[in-house]
């Protein structure tokens, strides 16, 4: 690990896992569109640091199953939390900034119920990166 740390430097984000292991994250989160992230063995052992955040990455999230502990400890935390809908259906958003497909500006939007279980998942585009389609934002 101090090699990868040497090279990567501290991870953002780092959780046990039910084996023992640690889960790591090093992201670019709120502003970059990256995140890679690794599994250390109990014995300290560094696996392929990955990166993640890519609609492969997104399409293993288990809706109904999958919690925001096991989305930070997967993905790191997310660029940006909301809250959206109307009074009376309000739900949490979690939103990853990447590139969809390799090539398009996107944010990953998350809904989280109110006991912390992710209900859905879809991409859009990122105003952040394209302001002349979004120049209300």
């Amino acid at each position: 690990m101090a090699e990868v740390q040497a090279r990567y430097g501290a991870p953002t984000v780092e959780c046990p896992l039910p084996d023992g292991s640690r889960a790591a994250v090093w992201s670019t989160q709120p502003m970059g569109q990256y995140a890679w992230a690794t599994k250390i063995a109990p014995d300290g052992t560094v696996g392929p640091v990955e990166q993640i955040l890519t609609d492969s990455e997104f399409r293993k999230v288990e809706i109904g199953v999958w919690d925001t502990e096991r989305l930070r400890c997967t993905f790191g935390f997310p660029a940006e939390i909301k809250q959206v809908g109307l009074p009376s259906v309000r739900q949490t958003v979690w939103s990853y900034r990447y590139k969809e497909a390799g090539t398009w500006n996107s944010l990953m939007h998350v809904y989280i119920s109110d006991d912390g279980i992710v209900q859905r998942l879809h991409p859009g585009p990122d105003p952040l990166f394209d302001r002349e389609l979004w120049p209300f934002l």
